[in-house]
């Protein structure tokens, strides 16, 4: 097999094949008449022919497994294989090449510029993606790659040190990871682990067994009109509330949603905005960033105010019809707003979280942005 891409990035196709590369079985090759450029608004890249052009890659001599993983890595992209004599080869070999209409040819492609961008990304992808092998048919996989790859994006959003000064001082140095299993994936995934880690005594602890959800980072905002004095939530099904056995599964919220891989969180807040209320925010002010329950998720909330126009007309019904979202926007004041605290009907941590902080910071917002 030749290859152009990204699985010259000799980690990522030996994570695919699932073994180590041995010496000698993989060299240089190039494909005269041919050329390579990134897939537009992608991470990989497309294969064309192109008079005077030359592809470089790489030759990989696949047994019948490896052949298979690959087919599964690959196939799902709407590649085909076809023959090919590379420069200086005698006999032909297997290219992947996307089918025609599948994505439009962008810039000339970079495999330095994919693995300083992409490839620590593309590695955690790749191989809970590859976890899927033999368990989902390829179908199913590539379902659920758009997760896979929000998940793999969070050790860029969440890794970073933030303040330290009141707690004990331990690190993720002070504890030692056992065993890591996933368990189940999906549209998200749980995985179970075993550490160790240093007690606050100074001793080291025995194996502690713990099961974590594995899911992505999260957005969430309360729009506010500073002039108006008042808030817009939205309202929409919610089943972790109807399996606890709520008698009323429609919760208030702020607006929210995932954080999409190369995508931040402010944008990610524009982008749902639009998405669910069709608004459109003059400013976003940061409230927290926080975990929910960092006892048994993974998963890192960053919430912020949206400082917007909110006339009557803004209320209705919105929300993608492709992700089953039936979501009902809704004007609140501000003193409406305290009364859902007050009575309890904000069951929502978040929307809880984020009144408080308007709450405290109200009138000098209301100073600053008011007229």
């Amino acid at each position: 097999m030749f290859f152009y891409g990204t699985l010259c990035h000799l980690d990522l196709l030996e994570l695919v094949i699932g073994r180590s590369l041995t010496e000698g079985e993989v060299r240089s090759a190039r494909l005269p008449g041919h050329a390579v450029y990134w897939a537009k608004d992608q991470i990989f890249p497309m294969i064309r022919k192109e008079e005077g052009g030359f592809a470089e890659g790489i030759v990989f001599n696949a047994d019948e497994d490896a052949l298979a993983r690959l087919n599964f890595y690959e196939g799902g992209f709407n590649f085909d294989l076809e023959l090919i004599v590379p420069e200086g080869e005698t006999d032909p070999v297997e290219v992947y090449f996307a089918q025609p209409g599948t994505w439009d040819f962008g810039a000339p492609w970079s495999l330095e510029d994919f693995i300083r961008d992409h490839g620590t990304h593309n590695l955690r992808t790749a191989k809970s993606f590859m976890q899927l092998y033999g368990k989902v048919d390829r179908d199913e996989a590539m379902k659920r790659l758009p997760m896979l790859r929000s998940v793999a994006a969070k050790g860029w959003r969440v890794g970073e040190s933030v303040a330290n000064g009141r707690r004990a001082g331990m690190t993720t140095a002070d504890v030692s990871l056992q065993t890591h299993h996933r368990a189940y994936e999906s549209f998200f995934a749980m995985d179970e682990i075993t550490v160790t880690h240093k007690r606050f005594d100074g001793t080291m602890s025995g194996p502690v067994n713990r099961e974590v959800t594995v899911t992505v980072d999260a957005m969430l905002l309360l729009p506010y009109d500073p002039r108006r004095d008042r808030v817009l939530l939205v309202e929409q099904f919610r089943s972790g509330a109807f399996l606890r056995g709520d008698m009323n599964p429609w919760m208030l919220e702020p607006i929210a949603g995932r954080i999409d891989p190369g995508e931040s969180a402010e944008e990610a807040a524009h982008r749902e905005a639009m998405e669910e209320t069709g608004l459109t925010l003059n400013e976003l002010l940061p409230i927290s960033r926080h975990y929910p329950s960092p006892g048994i998720t993974c998963e890192f909330y960053h919430c912020f105010l949206g400082l917007c126009d909110l006339p009557d007309d803004i209320e209705g019904i919105g929300g993608l019809a492709d992700e089953n979202e039936d979501i009902r926007s809704q004007l609140f004041s501000f003193d409406e707003l305290m009364d859902l605290l007050d009575s309890g009907e904000a069951q929502v941590g978040p929307l809880v979280v984020s009144a408080l902080w308007l709450a405290r910071h109200r009138d000098r917002l209301r100073a600053e942005y008011g007229n």
